[in-house]
């Protein structure tokens, strides 16, 4: 069995039923942040596949796509996490709650 058997017959299902398995998450997530994870996820599973059909056909610059969707998802990821601490610090100061920031300007 050669490298591209062990690539095409056994890596690329594993990674299409997790890829499945994580959608099945991303679906049925019950908070915002499960699925921001599963999404990021799913995005890593992809730019993977992405790499070893990159290696299977023996086209580099499917590996140029796979990077850029890489830092996409990441850039994605970034600014979802900050918009998810920043709606959970609005709904701590509607509540009444200590802003947090207050706390480190004492120090």
């Amino acid at each position: 069995m050669s490298l591209y058997d062990f690539l095409y017959y056994i890596i690329l299902p594993v990674m299409c039923l997790s890829a499945l398995l994580v959608f099945v998450r991303f679906v049925i997530g019950p908070s915002i942040a499960d699925r921001v994870v599963a999404l990021d996820l799913l995005i890593i599973i992809g730019t993977g596949i992405i790499s070893i059909y990159s290696i299977i056909t023996n086209q580099p610059t499917f590996l140029d796509i796979a990077m850029i969707f890489a830092l996409i998802a990441f850039l994605g990821t970034t600014a979802m996490s900050y918009y998810i601490k920043k709606a959970h610090e609005r709904k701590k100061l509607k509540a009444g709650h200590v802003n947090m920031y207050e706390e480190e300007e004492e120090l």
